[in-house]
């Protein structure tokens, strides 16, 4: 799956994330927010280089109950799952190779 441009309204259930096969980056944040406008091509360059990976953008805010249940407090944050777990979590990047750090931590172990 190719890099996703717009923060979905609707989020997957805890439950649902939680089920993912495979390696899956969730991303929380708003189009309104100028945070999350400034690391989109960081964000968005990190993952052409994995278009396999499932990039699913999860509009945020109060009372959202996804973004609450993995504890998100800015803008943006990526959750970087493998099999619904998370293995790592990127709070704001400004660079793309803060993001390639983390999506290193993606590949399956040795």
């Amino acid at each position: 799956m190719a890099y996703v441009g717009s923060y979905a309204p609707e989020a997957k259930t805890r439950d649902e994330v939680d089920a993912l096969a495979g390696v899956t980056v969730l991303e929380f944040g708003t189009d309104w927010c100028g945070f999350c406008k400034g690391a989109q091509p960081a964000i968005e360059a990190a993952l052409a280089a994995h278009p396999d990976l499932r990039h699913i953008k999860v509009e945020d805010g109060s009372g959202r109950p996804l973004g609450r249940s993995f504890r998100i407090k800015l803008w943006p944050t990526l959750v970087l799952l493998r099999d619904g777990e998370e293995v790592a979590r990127v709070v704001r990047p400004s660079t793309r190779a803060e993001v390639d750090r983390a999506l290193e931590l993606l590949d399956p172990p040795a």
